[in-house]
């Protein structure tokens, strides 16, 4: 009998992995979004696939997709996946998604063991390729007797350098909401041994400059490093720091962000204004000498490289617009979704580097591990790819009875990572390591 997978979700990252499961396998596609035209879209006429519109709080209706597939794929956002793997255990179903345990979702691990069903998190890009690509190398490190003393993991989603043509040197597919909270985040890693923590307010002035397949970046501690001491095993590390790659000099536009309130949450009620007025607004400044003024609070020049981003933003405009009650991140991450958004034809990049020092019994080794991956002119980004293609591979190997893992998992075991690695170095997405004994 053809099996089912369930996808839910047929946004921006989730076509590689339905072109994959048609082209790969035999079964077939139910395809859930709350616009039916985006999951229409999506299955492209395949005679394999069934299109249907879903409003996940609808509860008789997603129960009755769950309980008719063979295999959820849970592309939501990340707060509805533990209400999708409640009905998948009603169903005894296993699910699958690309987002970040949460203490929800961990909290069903001992119910899914008990009913032997597999709740596999973190399969995409990061978190995903970044654990396996990682534990590939840390396991192989304790085979051949060492240990892992320094472990440098950056991972950042940016435009390919013939893309790289706005002042802030970045775009965006989706709602950059997410990209500007980080500005607001603290952050803790691991040196010498002790754990070390960045309040939000410094994040952005933490920034290290980074060389990586002959291109310069920048990078900023991501969030919590320290809880990958357990996940990955590495007790006797000395220095552990997991981090967000960007082109240089986008933590300068974080910072005048904050300097300048935009990075505010609170709603409010602003009418019809202009963008110069909403700046004058939170920051106390005369909407009049709005260049001006800005300049002078971010204590630099005029003509400085700061205030001719915000004025290519459109920040400066006086033209106005109706924007109601609204919060101001909502309204910056509105305007950069529109301004910095990729042209028809243009690439995105992937880079992810993993650096690790390692000690052995009669000798020092410096290992590296990279992935510098590209979107697909008029077709899919990298971060379509490398979010979705792992999700795709592991969705066949579960159904195809390979992964037999139970309980609420991420892909930190070999079963999981050696098929899925060798397999997407099919689709092109691979790592070249290199070792150096120092």
């Amino acid at each position: 009998m053809t099996k089912n997978v369930l996808i839910l979700g047929a946004g921006l990252v989730s076509q590689p992995i339905i072109d994959y499961l048609f082209l790969h396998t035999t079964y077939t596609l139910t395809v859930a979004d709350i616009l039916q035209e985006n999951a229409t879209k999506a299955i492209k006429n395949n005679p394999r696939g069934e299109a249907t519109s879903l409003d996940v709080n609808n509860t008789e209706q997603l129960h009755q997709l769950v309980s008719k597939s063979d295999l959820v794929v849970s592309l939501l956002p990340y707060t509805l996946h533990t209400l999708v793997a409640k009905h998948c255990l009603e169903s005894n179903k296993s699910m699958i998604n690309a987002s970040y345990v949460s203490e929800e979702m961990r909290s069903l691990d001992a119910e899914a063991r008990e009913k032997g069903l597999l709740f596999l998190c973190e399969m995409g890009l990061d978190p995903g390729l970044d654990h396996m690509s990682a534990m590939k190398i840390i396991h192989n490190v304790r085979a051949r007797g060492g240990k892992v003393k320094e472990f440098v993991s950056v991972c950042g989603g940016i435009p390919a350098p013939e893309a790289n043509n706005n002042p802030f040197g970045y775009k965006f597919s989706w709602s950059p909401k997410g990209v500007l909270m980080a500005g607001k985040s603290s952050a803790r890693y691991i040196e010498n041994g002790a754990m070390k923590e960045i309040p939000a307010a410094r994040l952005f002035h933490s920034t290290t400059p980074m060389t990586i397949v002959d291109r310069e970046f920048e990078a900023y501690p991501n969030r919590d490093s320290t809880a990958y001491q357990a996940t990955y095993g590495l007790d006797h590390v000395e220095y552990l720091l997991r981090g967000t790659l960007r082109y240089p000099g986008w933590h300068k536009y974080i910072l005048a962000f904050n300097t300048l309130h935009l990075l505010d949450n609170s709603p409010v009620d602003f009418g019809e204004t202009s963008y110069a007025n909403i700046l004058a607004r939170v920051n106390d400044l005369d909407p009049d000498k709005i260049r001006t003024e800005v300049a002078k609070k971010l204590e630099v020049a005029e003509n400085d490289q700061v205030i001719q981003a915000l004025d290519w933003l459109g920040l400066f405009s006086e033209e106005l617009q109706n924007f109601g009650t609204t919060t101001v991140i909502d309204i910056l991450a509105t305007l950069m979704s529109e301004t910095m958004a990729y042209a028809p034809g243009e690439r995105d990049m992937v880079a992810l580097e993993h650096r690790f020092k390692a000690s052995f019994p009669d000798h020092e080794e410096s290992i590296t591990s990279t992935l510098v991956d590209y979107g697909i002119p008029e077709g899919a980004s990298s971060m379509a790819r490398t979010v979705s293609l792992p999700l795709a591979i592991t969705a066949k190997l579960i159904l195809q009875g390979k992964i037999k893992l139970t309980g609420v998992r991420i892909p930190v075991d070999p079963i999981i990572y050696e098929p899925v690695l060798e397999e997407l170095k099919s689709e092109g997405i691979s790592f070249k390591e290199k070792v150096v004994s120092i």
